[in-house]
């Protein structure tokens, strides 16, 4: 076991750290807008479920949540997400993590996706409806008086607003995602703890050395919100 062959396999492991990463970015910030309009909605029983719905996700940790996704399609003697893995993996012979280790593959990928889309939309969405809930009502009244429709006031006037107010918030969220793909080992999918864990058996090492990932990833976002909040400085509140 040498240094250049552990880096090799975390790297591997890391693809799939950085892919569960942004593939959740990608659906939980558009679904986590839709259900902040949902928790503001002007119609009670609507309003209401979905806030049930966003307490309830917040309130069960997440693992327990990829556990829920993972087993709850488990029954009757039909393992759903095996058979899922056996046709990305037989079918069409792709493979998630290193070749030489065993794991959940596409299957366990997918249900991980799916808890994890789910619980961070919910975050998403409280830090979208803060973000709306503090834009003044006359900001509203001005676009209405300019002939502005609904759609152009929020897109023209108020989104900006909201981004820069929720950009400190959303960037804390994004870093914790980062470190959050770490509970999707817990069934077994390689990324790169599970990984690391593998060479534990020869050496410690390994298992440190894969922490350099994650600080270089949340230290390239760090620098990245950074820049954001200067480029939104020009707007004075």
């Amino acid at each position: 076991m040498d240094f250049w062959s552990v880096t090799q396999s975390l790297l591997q492991g890391f693809e799939v750290t950085c892919l569960i990463f942004i593939i959740t970015l990608l659906f939980s910030l558009p679904l986590g807008l839709i259900i902040a309009f949902g928790s503001m909605s002007k119609f009670p029983p609507l309003k209401f479920v979905v806030r049930i719905f966003v307490w309830i996700i917040r309130g069960i940790p997440l693992m327990l949540q990829v556990f829920i996704v993972y087993y709850m399609v488990k029954i009757d003697g039909i393992n759903v997400w095996g058979k899922v893995n056996k046709f990305f993996y037989f079918e069409l012979g792709w493979s998630v993590g290193p070749a030489e280790l065993n794991g959940e593959g596409f299957g366990g990928l997918i249900a991980v996706l799916i808890a994890f889309i789910i619980n961070y939309a919910c975050y998403f969405s409280e830090i979208f409806r803060g973000g709306i809930s503090s834009i003044q009502k006359g900001q509203y009244e001005a676009g209405k008086v300019l002939g502005l429709k609904k759609g152009q006031i929020f897109s023209k006037i108020v989104l900006l607003q909201v981004f820069k107010r929720i950009l400190a918030p959303m960037g804390n969220e994004v870093i914790t995602l980062v470190k959050d793909t770490a509970l999707s080992n817990s069934i077994g999918i390689l990324e790169i703890i599970l990984v690391s864990k593998s060479f534990t058996y020869q050496a410690i090492w390994p298992l440190f050395y894969s922490g350099a990932f994650y600080l270089v990833f949340v230290g390239i976002l760090t620098l990245l919100f950074g820049y954001l909040e200067k480029k939104l400085s020009f707007y004075k509140e």
